[in-house]
């Protein structure tokens, strides 16, 4: 086993850990531990919320989650020799949920959770659609889950972390919150927000404190986002296997990660949409000194895929085009159409007996492909969500017997009023 360089005690909160990480950018939070290149080593991560959502059958949790607190991060790690205009090479040699004999009830051990937000409270692709607080819980079982609240679906995951990136320069940090804030003043009071300004409430900023703490938690940027260093990806291929380059904007290039996810389909479109864990992260670092200029990697970072991915051959494919529910016309909107396949899948699943809430999680939580199939054919855009049959233990395909009605056991869990 690599040696663990980052621990974590499950019966602890975050903050009370021997080793406290953080939950803002900023180029001066400080390095919680050195490696050097060629080092693998161990890392154990929170589950975004740090407890906050439990394993039960209500959604008030959901609805009440602190957005404020998120991500808990684990890191900052300085890489000895990194320096600005280098590309940090990073492996994901391995990770997986927290081992279940470890201590206290936390996601991950055995299980996960995927959380439709309510709109005020953070909202989702969907929000329109879905504004209420609803939960589902997942158990695993290896590499496999399944879940009490939608019956009769198991599917193998691709587990990943949702977020890990380099920290931002002074002048990179300055670029983010203006071009937020900016976004921001165009309609301050919209809900869901259209940005997440900086906020010292809650900040989390490893070691710093006093003057130093005040000034970064003010100007600290929120992890919500993918930004030109990485950060809240959520991509779900980033799997064990997977080779990715970060470009370097600090001196140590200040890697962190979290958010680890048991799976995930393309999007995360529920906004918590993975089956969110705590675990355990195996990394390997190098450098590539000078490789931003050499391979033209200024900003956002590129990578090989791991190849640990399930193999489905079977797939259910949904279309939609850049035309709103109601009827108006929208120019090549691919946003719009992809919200317009997937609610065309939802649709579809809810003629099994499931509802709505069900099929916008399984979409969520299961390893369906999202594409731009079509983003030159003016004025429609079309995308297409393709869902694995294997996920389902019936057949989900149409046929002239009618479909499969699915027994409802537990329901998906709504927040209450």
């Amino acid at each position: 086993m690599p040696e663990l360089v980052f621990p974590l005690d499950s019966s602890k909160p975050f903050t009370d850990q021997q080793i406290v990480g953080h939950n803002r950018w900023h180029p001066d939070i400080p390095a919680a531990v050195q490696v050097k290149p060629g080092d693998t080593f161990r890392v154990h991560c929170r589950e975004w919320f740090d407890g906050a959502i439990g394993n039960n059958d209500s959604a008030d949790d959901v609805r009440d989650c602190p957005l404020s607190q998120v991500h808990r991060l684990s890191g900052p790690f300085a890489v000895e020799g990194a320096a600005p205009g280098d590309l940090l090479v990073v492996d994901i040699v391995d990770l997986g949920p927290i081992p279940q004999e470890d201590s206290g009830p936390l996601a991950g051990q055995g299980w996960g959770y995927t959380g439709i937000f309510a709109r005020d409270n953070g909202g989702g692709f969907l929000t329109d659609q879905f504004p209420d607080a609803y939960k589902t819980v997942w158990d695993f079982q290896g590499q496999r889950t399944t879940s009490r609240h939608v019956p009769e679906v198991s599917f193998t995951g691709i587990t990943h972390p949702g977020l890990m990136g380099t920290a931002p320069s002074h002048e990179l940090l300055n670029r983010w919150n203006t071009r937020e804030g900016a976004l921001i003043a165009t309609d301050p009071d919209r809900v869901p927000a259209l940005a997440l300004p900086p906020l010292a409430t809650d900040a989390i900023l490893g070691s710093l404190s006093g003057a130093d703490f005040d000034r970064v938690a003010a100007e600290g940027a929120r992890t919500a986002p993918p930004r030109e260093n990485g950060g809240n990806q959520d991509i779900k291929n980033f799997s064990r296997g997977t080779r990715v380059f970060y470009p370097v904007f600090v001196d140590g290039a200040h890697l962190s990660v979290g958010d680890l996810h048991f799976s995930q389909g393309d999007g995360e479109i529920t906004f918590c949409g993975a089956i969110e864990m705590g675990g355990f992260i195996d990394l390997h670092v190098d450098l590539i000194k000078g490789g931003m200029d050499t391979y033209g990697v200024h900003e956002n970072a590129i990578f090989l895929p791991g190849n640990v991915e399930p193999q489905f051959s079977e797939w259910l494919a949904f279309s939609g085009t850049s035309v709103t529910l109601d009827g108006e016309q929208r120019y090549l909107d691919s946003h719009l159409s992809y919200q317009r396949a997937c609610l065309h899948a939802i649709d579809y699943l809810t003629k099994f007996g499931y509802t709505p809430e069900q099929g916008y999680m399984i979409l969520g939580a299961a390893p369906i492909e999202g594409r731009l199939s079509g983003v030159v054919d003016i004025p429609n855009s079309c995308s297409t969500v393709y869902l694995p049959t294997a996920l389902f233990d019936f057949d989900v395909r149409p046929s002239v017997g009618g479909p499969h009605q699915v027994t409802q056991g537990t329901p998906v869990p709504r927040s209450s009023f």
